[in-house]
């Protein structure tokens, strides 16, 4: 029984670990994105 427990736990762990990476590698690519239009965006003004 504490077996089975551990193990449900472990995947449980797992998956809100590896939720959370994909959560932040896309709150990164907006951030980045972001970021390259505002480069763009000054870019054009200072030419």
């Amino acid at each position: 029984m504490k077996k089975t427990i551990l193990m449900l736990l472990l995947a449980g762990f797992a998956a809100s670990f590896l939720s959370a990476c994909n959560t932040v590698e896309g709150a990164g690519r907006d951030v980045q994105g972001a970021g390259e239009a505002i480069e763009d965006s000054a870019q054009r003004h200072n030419d």
